[in-house]
């Protein structure tokens, strides 16, 4: 057949380049947060999620996602997952370069920070194999709540080696771990349980219930929540007990989700399951807050990641594609639209990357509790802006955006999972009004956060000044209510001032920290004027330059 044309004016595939090395605000983040950690793991990691070999293990791993086993052909149970061996070569990446759980394992200093960039970075290529990986560096804090069940179980999770299949632990290099926490009854009200568990000696117990979420079904040990006579209790349920015998754990169905779809997610059955208790009788809830707190951190991390990739997806698409007569990223309207993404994708990623630093020092008061407040702040804000950033990304890049190949479907499925995973919205907005009314040095800590950037910027003054004075009133009003009343700045504008305590959060550190183009884009756009369709910026502001910083560089 005769040619009927020459392909032109098609951008060059993203790939080739140091995922790392390209984006400006995490390498600055890293400056700061970790100054003496060696970059060189960290643009090797980059380099290898920026490869097109590693491109073509996300495409894989998400389009022959995994295939639910219950039994094998003679007819015996065995409740397994297959994967694409994709797959399995992003989990051995991210393992062994420690995503989950080097900080635990060496304790250095900046260890939590620096994994979180690398976190940041790998995220960016594949996020749903991420979801194992998290649970996991959440699990190892929850599970020192006791020293001799850490002793059996965080050599294993620590471990740099991935190694897949259920076994008994005693014969595996390596662990990870998931969780069960909730049911069809009571969703995010864990305290709805109603799986029970029976005292079987020794503190093991044996667990019966429905569990309508299980994160990564194929990983060897869980924490799981089940009423014991003495109340809502945590316990560590492995899938395959020491004398090699398969624990009565039955995988019902697999969930078909929206994203997410290169890791399973399942419904489960717990037939009299063996699992040992973890903390005391009836304080199920308080055992695993600390795993609460790093998955809510992941999530922070996760949303930052996707915003990156669609940014950096975006502006690529626009500094290579001509329209008009001249390339999309001289369009005065689609510059204005990729240094909108730009700010909402470099916010992201300070604040996140800030909240990692505290966990670094969490014997500092003053670092524990900001910690306490910028997570359900962070959590709240960073993942649910996400979804609109992905789709306007996905829009820069036109109809070429909407078609599978391009990757940015496969983001925007993943974008709402971060807000929903670990309390939806509703959840954080009440958290923070917990903290209001119960918390004064989490409050103070975030003031003077905020605060270190005062006199620098005069909407960000101001701003801080309004919310001061309506945090004040709900202070002064949580006060005319009984003791635990979450009634600070009213249950109703929870939201609202979630949001506001976020960007001034972001804004100080952007104030302090990014360049001046950056700053004053964001304090104009966020503090000066309420923030919608993304690309409706102020006039005057330098959006090349903003664009220019966000835009990844040829290989």
């Amino acid at each position: 057949m005769e040619a009927t044309h020459e392909v032109t004016n098609q951008p060059p595939p993203l790939t080739g380049h140091d995922v790392f090395g390209a984006d400006a605000a995490l390498v600055e983040a890293v400056g700061r947060h970790a100054p003496a950690a060696g970059r060189a793991e960290l643009h090797a990691l980059g380099q290898l999620a920026g490869s097109a070999e590693a491109q073509r293990w996300a495409v894989e791993a998400d389009r022959q996602g995994p295939v639910l086993r219950t039994h094998d052909r003679f007819g015996h149970r065995v409740d397994e997952v297959d994967f694409h061996p994709s797959w399995h070569r992003l989990m051995a990446t991210a393992v062994e370069h420690g995503l989950h759980a080097a900080p635990w394992a060496s304790p250095g200093p900046a260890a939590h920070a620096v994994r979180a960039a690398k976190f940041l970075v790998w995220s960016q290529l594949e996020a749903a194999h991420l979801c194992p990986v998290s649970m996991t560096y959440a699990a190892v804090p929850a599970l020192r709540t006791d020293a001799a069940v850490a002793a059996g179980w965080e050599p294993l999770l620590t471990s740099s080696a991935y190694d897949p299949g259920l076994r008994p632990p005693a014969t595996k290099a390596g662990a990870l771990a998931g969780m069960a926490m909730t049911e069809k009854q009571g969703g995010s009200d864990v305290r709805a349980n109603t799986t029970r568990a029976e005292p079987a000696g020794g503190g093991w117990y044996r667990l019966t219930g429905h569990k309508w979420f299980c994160s990564a079904p194929m990983n060897d040990v869980f924490l799981v929540l089940a009423q014991a006579p003495g109340g809502l209790t945590c316990f560590v349920l492995p899938r395959v007990l020491d004398d090699g015998g398969r624990n009565a754990v039955r995988l019902q169905r697999l969930k078909d989700k929206l994203g997410n779809r290169a890791n399973a997610s399942a419904e489960i059955e717990l037939g009299g399951a063996l699992a040992q208790r973890l903390g005391d009788e009836g304080r199920g809830v308080a055992t695993i807050i600390e795993m609460v707190a790093a998955t809510r951190l992941d999530c922070v991390l996760g949303s930052a990641a996707l915003l990156r990739r669609a940014v950096a997806e975006a502006t690529w698409h626009a500094a290579h594609r001509s329209a008009f007569g001249s390339r999309l990223a001289d369009s005065e309207l689609m510059r204005a639209v990729l240094a909108d993404l730009a700010l909402e994708s470099e916010a992201a990623t300070a604040l996140a990357m800030r909240l990692a630093a505290s966990v670094d020092a969490a014997s500092d008061p003053h670092e524990r509790a900001l910690r306490r407040i910028g997570l359900p702040l962070a959590k709240y804000w960073v993942c649910k802006r996400t979804p609109a950033a992905v789709a306007e990304a996905l829009e820069c890049l036109g109809g070429n955006g909407y078609v599978e190949e391009s990757g940015m479907p496969r983001l925007y499925r993943e974008a709402p999972l971060n807000s929903i995973w670990e309390g939806a919205g509703n959840i954080q907005a009440l958290d923070l009004l917990r903290v209001l009314a119960r918390e004064p040095d989490a409050v103070a800590a975030w003031r003077t956060e905020v605060e270190a950037a005062k006199g620098h910027d005069r909407r960000l003054d101001d701003a801080l000044a309004e919310v001061t004075a309506t945090l004040m009133n709900g202070v002064r009003t949580a006060g005319s209510h009984t003791a635990g009343s979450t009634a600070a700045a009213g249950v109703g504008q929870a939201r609202v001032l979630a949001g506001q305590l976020a960007v001034l959060l972001q804004a100080s550190l952007l104030v302090r920290f990014a360049p001046p183009a950056v700053a004053d884009a964001f304090c104009a756009s966020r503090l000066d004027a309420r923030h919608g369709v993304y690309g409706a910026l102020p006039a005057g502001l330098d959006t090349a330059a903003i664009v220019y910083r966000a835009t990844p560089e040829a290989p």
